[in-house]
């Protein structure tokens, strides 16, 4: 009967009180909970991701994109007051739908002035203890991960032993890709299994090439990107940045989204000149974090299936 929703009363009784305890904490903190437009005139460039758009309306005199994060518009607020924010927010992705992914998830994003990614990643460690209880926690840089499990270094390694390495551990089959492909199928398939039994795991310092939105710096002698991403009990559950505060070179990325999408047979998006506007006008130094709240309920839960977490899931909304 798909007319029923899918999770338990239980379950859903259980979301509330994790999103009231959500909010309690950022009350605690004096950060303001602020809500920004689901549909916006931009979509996002990275090629990874794909938006959903909404392409027919008698105000639309063009499609508008529901948004993969509020990030964009949340940052256009940082520029103009400064202030830390959050936000819990609905959010839209085109992809997959199963066990922990669904098209329509709930981010909660937020954005600390003043903090680097290492002074995010413990307060983020801090809403997971006091959403989840006491676990422990280890910090990983990308690099270390990569040399401990698989004797390998991802900054220096070439195409060729990537794919090589993922070849001979896995069955990608006829798949094809640049160095970014190989090295996001053993983080994922390889490296993330063996975070599974050590609660919290943060990893971060990623190769410059993924650092989307966060700045770049010399580390070791290599360009790393200031991104950090969260595992808990072996789920990917946060990402997070150092985030990028030069106009220029975030126009740059942007292109350079839109040069691989041609390459790669998708359409190009339109940059989004609003928050282009903002890094122009000048924004905090500071550091952004999204993580994932169905996810979340998961782990708070035991629930196995991110399905069973909403009261419609993709195949019944």
């Amino acid at each position: 009967m798909d007319w029923q929703p899918r999770a338990t009363l239980g379950l859903l009784r259980a979301r509330a009180a994790l999103l009231d305890r959500i909010r309690r904490f950022f009350a605690s903190r004096n950060i303001l909970e602020v809500e920004t437009p689901l549909l916006c005139h931009s979509g996002i460039t990275d090629p990874a991701i794909e938006p959903l758009m909404v392409e027919r309306g008698r105000s639309l005199r063009r499609p508008r994109y529901l948004q993969t994060s509020p990030e964009y518009a949340m940052k256009r607020l940082l520029a103009c007051y400064g202030e830390p924010i959050f936000q819990l927010a609905r959010a839209f992705r085109d992809g997959e739908a199963g066990g922990r992914h669904n098209p329509e998830f709930t981010l909660l994003e937020w954005y600390r002035p003043g903090f680097d990614h290492h002074a995010l990643m413990a307060e983020v460690a801090e809403l997971v203890r006091h959403c989840l209880g006491d676990r422990p926690v280890h910090s990983y840089r990308y690099r270390q991960l990569f040399r401990e499990v698989l004797a390998l270094d991802p900054f220096t390694a070439s195409t060729t032993e990537l794919e090589a390495l993922a070849r001979a551990s896995l069955d990608p089959g006829s798949m094809t890709g640049d160095r970014d492909l190989w090295l996001d199928l053993l983080m994922s398939h390889l490296i993330e299994p063996q975070l599974a039994g050590r609660g919290m795991c943060f990893v971060y310092d990623y190769p410059a090439s993924q650092a989307a939105l966060a700045r770049i710096t010399e580390v070791d002698g290599v360009p790393v990107g200031h991104r950090f991403e969260l595992y808990v009990d072996g789920m990917e559950l946060a990402n997070g940045y150092l985030e990028l505060l030069d106009t220029t070179e975030q126009r740059q990325r942007f292109e350079s989204d839109n040069a691989r999408r041609r390459e790669v047979g998708l359409p190009e998006r339109a940059l989004d000149e609003h928050l282009l506007a903002a890094l122009d006008h000048g924004m905090p130094s500071c550091s952004g974090v999204a993580l994932g709240v169905d996810r979340l309920l998961m782990l708070a839960t035991g629930v196995e299936d991110i399905r069973e977490v909403l009261a419609f899931d993709w195949d019944r909304a």
